[in-house]
Parts: structure tokens; C-alpha cells; sequence
């Protein structure tokens, strides 16, 4: 385990002088102040400065580009002299700017970094207040042995710099917690070429994103036509998400690394939208718990002492979903500052209050009596939950707020649309009662993904 980290602390530092040539000083520059933010501050302070810190990178590298040094130079002295050329600062800038490695956009990738940066500063400043051995000397096992709930606390200050920028994982949001061994990469491996060919397959005869982002006149599409387009156009978000993670993760199992599988479901067996958002970039969900959402005070109930049950219950669900407002304008934002995103995250807020309110006045141990009854209701609550979650993710990633008023006005205007609707709820429904029995059969098996 030493001799890897000590192998991927060297590599990743050539891969990143490889990947942004001159702009690697600005890379481990920043991760310099960030590990020395933990290691250095008082620890009353390493939280806060960290957050801080870390929001103030994320904003600030997408609105000056990236820092180049002519930009810095320029604000240093005068861009031209008394003849009218190039100061030598600025030139030399420019000169700098040009070695920018395959990648000079760094500030993309950093995104990522960004969240390993938060993730390693929270870890250690909570191992202050827990001091005990580590899992491996406890349980005297190998690291690839450990559970992942032994290998996620596992202090990580040795690989610090390793993790950071592990380069199998550097371009995706993949956050490894442990080194582990895989022994079926081949099957994998082959799970990953039918992902591709499934991709090319349906960019060749599927026309989706092509007529989507011309902005057609929606009208002279038909109810059947304008719902088959934003249905595949999701699916190859998620098809064009989906490649890129598994290839690196693929990467990773090959030499060892045993990164989360970031989709654990496909993009068309979800009908919850909290168990939507757990198989969708699940390493990604993970993060933003243990970082974000349990800090905030993630869904808790009731105090100790509280006797006003129905109460507390209804202050614990709006607390939900404050903590939901917060996580998903994070999420937005980390994505890009952009508008459109920013709805998308509003609107998942806003989309799993039908939700959580039904969960509120129909509590599953109400129907233990009536098992038959429950899930017929459960399904037609599905419905509903699926359509929104289509609706939020079409505005975010493929269509724009505009794009998904035409698309619905064109569908629910006219008789015709509405009777097409109405069937497509019903063939939902029987997806759904399928998506039941398919979590139904895991749960008989022992398997239990909680999405």
C-alpha cells in the first residue's frame, strides 16, 4: 500500500505537469494552502476556512479563466510602453500561457479537486476528535479486506497529494475512498464496450440532441414525437455521463483501484426521486452527505424529549427540505454558474415535496393490512414522481426552460396530447409495478441498494 501511494504521489505529479503544463503551479499551489488550512489552523477554524476557502476557488477560477499570467501581468504593469508594443511582463505572460499542457482549461478538471480538497480537510479535522488506531491495526488485515465503512475512516494524510490527483480518476468525479483489487475487470470490461455501442447505436439512427438543440417549431411535431424526444435525449445524458466513468473506472480496476460505481441503475429504473439521486453519481451522493447534508442536519426527527410527535415530524420534513434547497443550489453551482442549472436544482427541490408529502399522509405502516392497495397507490405516486424528475433534468442538461415550455405546451394543448398522456401514465404504471418487483426479488436475494 505505501509503495502505491508513493507510485501515484510521483505519477500524479508528471501527469499534471503533463495535462496543464505551465498551469501545474496553479494547481498545486492551491493544494498546498488547502492542506496547509488543515494542518496549520487552529482547529476551530479548519471548518469554516476550508468551506470558505474552497467556494471562493470554485467561483473564482470560473470567472477569471484560470488565472492566465498575461491577464496577471497586464494587472501587474502598464499592457504596452511608451512605444505602443508589449511590455516584457506581459510577453513573458503570454509566453507562459502558451505551455498549457494537452489541457489548458485546468480549472474544468479542478472542480473534482475541489471536492477531494473538502473532503480530506473535513476528514482529518474530525479524526482530531477521534484518535483511535486505524481498522487495519485493529482487525490486523489486509487494507483490501477492510469494509467500506472501515476504509472511508481511514485518516488519508499519507496519500494527501496522491488522492487529490489520482490519475485514473482525475477527470471524473469518481471520490476513491480505498485501494482494493477487482477480479472482474473482464466482465466489466465488457459491460463498458456494450455501453459504447449502445451509445453509437442510438447517435446513428436517434436524432434526439440534434433536433433539440436547433429549437424546431415544437408544433410541427406530434404528442408521441415530442415525448420520444426528451425521452431519449435523457437517456443519452445518461449513455454520454455513463462512458466516461466507467472507462476510468474500468482504468482503475485494471491497476488496482477500486473507485464506487457511479451508476448503479439505469437512467429508466427510477421512480423515487431520493433513490433517483442515490444510484445517480453515487460516489458523487455520497460526498455531498457526509460533506454537505448531514452537517446541515440532513433529515432528523424529532429531539429527545419532544412529545409533540405530528409536529416535530412536520419540523423535521421542512428542515428536509431546506437542507434539500441547500444541497441541490451547491450541486448546480459545483456543476457550472449558469442559470439554466440553477433551475434545474430549484426545481428537484421543488419536485420532491410531492413526495415526501405523500410519504406524510400515507405512512407505509398504515397499510401493512392492505399490501395490494398500497403499492397501486405507490405506482400512481410514481407516475407523478417520474414526469418531474423528466421535466428537471430536461431543463438542466438538455432542453432549457424555454425548450421544455414549447415541448409541453405543443404535448398538452390539444385533445390529442392529452389522450397520448394519459396512455403514457398507464404504460409508466406498468413500469413501475415492474421497477417494485425487480427491488422486490433484490431484497429476496439480500440485496439491498437503498435506489
Amino acid at each position: 500500500l505505501a509503495r502505491r501511494v508513493r507510485f501515484d504521489f510521483y505519477f500524479a505529479l508528471i501527469f499534471i505537469v503533463a495535462l496543464h503544463g505551465v498551469s501545474a503551479i496553479k494547481v498545486l499551489g492551491i493544494l498546498y494552502v488547502n492542506y496547509k488550512i488543515a494542518k496549520s489552523l487552529p482547529r476551530q477554524y479548519v471548518a469554516t476556512i476550508t468551506w470558505t476557502f474552497n467556494i471562493a476557488i470554485l467561483f473564482a477560477n470560473e470567472l477569471c479563466t484560470g488565472y492566465p499570467f498575461e491577464r496577471i501581468a497586464t494587472m501587474l504593469v502598464s499592457s504596452a510602453d511608451s512605444t505602443g508594443q508589449d511590455s516584457p511582463l506581459v510577453l513573458w505572460g503570454r509566453y507562459l500561457d502558451s505551455f498549457g499542457g494537452i489541457m489548458p482549461r485546468w480549472e474544468v478538471l479542478f472542480k473534482v479537486t475541489i471536492l477531494r480538497q473538502i473532503s480530506f480537510n473535513m476528514d482529518y479535522y474530525w479524526s482530531l476528535d477521534y484518535p483511535a488506531s486505524s481498522p487495519i491495526e485493529k482487525k490486523q488485515t489486509d487494507p483490501t479486506a477492510l469494509s467500506e465503512r472501515d476504509r472511508v475512516n481511514i485518516p488519508a494524510e499519507p496519500s494527501a497529494r496522491a488522492h487529490f490527483n489520482i490519475q485514473r480518476l482525475y477527470f471524473t468525479a469518481a471520490i476513491p475512498t480505498s485501494l482494493s483489487y477487482q477480479s472482474r475487470v473482464t466482465r466489466y470490461a465488457v459491460r463498458f464496450l456494450l455501453t459504447v455501442l449502445a451509445m453509437e447505436f442510438i447517435l446513428h439512427f436517434i436524432y434526439a440532441v440534434a433536433i433539440s438543440q436547433a429549437h424546431p417549431d415544437w408544433s410541427l411535431y406530434s404528442p408521441g414525437q415530442l415525448s420520444m424526444l426528451g425521452f431519449f435525449n435523457l437517456h443519452i445524458i445518461w449513455l454520454k455521463l455513463l462512458i466516461p466513468w466507467r472507462f476510468f473506472r474500468l482504468w482503475a480496476l485494471v491497476d488496482g483501484v477500486d473507485p464506487p460505481e457511479n451508476m448503479v441503475r439505469c437512467v429508466s429504473n427510477n421512480y423515487s426521486a431520493f433513490a433517483f439521486w442515490r444510484a445517480w453519481h453515487r460516489s458523487f451522493n455520497r460526498w455531498i452527505v457526509r460533506y454537505v447534508y448531514v452537517p446541515l442536519g440532513g433529515g432528523r426527527g424529532r429531539a429527545r424529549g419532544d412529545d409533540n410527535k405530528s409536529s416535530s415530524v412536520i419540523f423535521a420534513k421542512a428542515r428536509q427540505i431546506f437542507n434539500f434547497l441547500i444541497v441541490f443550489t451547491f450541486v448546480a453551482l459545483w456543476h457550472d454558474l449558469n442559470l439554466r442549472l440553477l433551475m434545474w436544482g430549484w426545481l428537484i427541490t421543488l419536485f420532491v415535496l410531492p413526495e415526501i408529502i405523500a410519504t406524510l399522509l400515507f405512512p407505509a405502516h398504515k397499510w401493512r393490512s392492505r399490501p395490494n392497495t398500497y403499492r397501486v397507490l405507490c405506482g400512481v405516486g410514481a407516475v407523478g414522481n417520474i414526469l418531474m424528475m423528466m421535466i428537471a433534468n430536461l431543463v438542466g442538461f438538455a432542453l432549457g426552460l424555454d425548450g421544455i415550455q414549447g415541448l409541453l405546451s405543443e404535448m398538452l394543448g390539444s385533445y390529442s396530447g392529452l389522450v397520448y398522456l394519459a396512455t403514457a401514465c398507464a404504460a409508466l404504471f406498468v413500469g413501475v409495478q415492474v421497477m417494485f418487483e425487480i427491488r422486490q426479488e433484490e431484497l429476496r436475494a439480500g440485496i439491498n441498494l437503498k435506489c
